[in-house]
């Protein structure tokens, strides 16, 4: 929990300054290259150890990452310092919320009970973009314990028209009766 909330932190910070700038396209990039370098475990454990020189640490970024912003670079450096490099990749991730917010675009986390092929994903990314008032992106996923319908989570919003969630409903009715 702790962990999350110092990643939207930073993030926020980040992207007050990519915005300040006029970088955001930028930041976008770079956060995805360090968040790349995130992914080795190995390599963030050596980077997080507090027995190997912050130089060399240093120096080891500077070749992994020399054609990032600067500024990307002295946050990368900023969390090797504090020993949370590891949160990078919810870094980049809230970034990334943030930017598609600011441009006006929501992403609708929607579980189906089949799959959906690219028009109904449209369609369906369409319905909701009318339901709050932006764009929004489909991430889909599939449950066929639903049986029909859709569950969908679009920001703090969560829409449940899942053939699952009606009958247990109506199951909940009889029972009181």
């Amino acid at each position: 929990m702790a962990r999350r909330f110092y990643a939207k932190r930073y993030a926020q910070a980040v992207f007050e300054i990519a915005l300040g700038r006029k970088e955001l396209d930028r930041w976008q990039s770079d956060l995805r290259t360090i968040a790349s370098l995130g992914e080795d475990d190995t390599l963030i454990a050596w980077l997080e150890n507090p027995k190997f020189r912050f130089d060399d640490k240093v120096r080891l970024l500077s070749e992994q990452l020399g054609g990032i912003n600067p500024l990307a670079l002295n946050l990368v450096y900023l969390l090797v310092a504090r020993g949370r490099l590891s949160m990078i990749g919810g870094i980049a991730d809230e970034y990334q919320r943030l930017l598609d917010s600011y441009r006006g675009i929501e992403l609708a986390e929607v579980i189906t009970a089949v799959p959906l092929d690219d028009e109904d994903r449209l369609r369906l990314g369409e319905r909701l973009g009318a339901v709050v008032g932006k764009k929004v992106v489909v991430k889909l996923e599939v449950d066929s314990s639903l049986i029909g319908g859709f569950i969908a989570r679009i920001g703090g919003r969560l829409l449940d028209g899942s053939t699952r969630s009606k009958l247990e409903a109506l199951k909940r009715e009889l029972v009181r009766r």
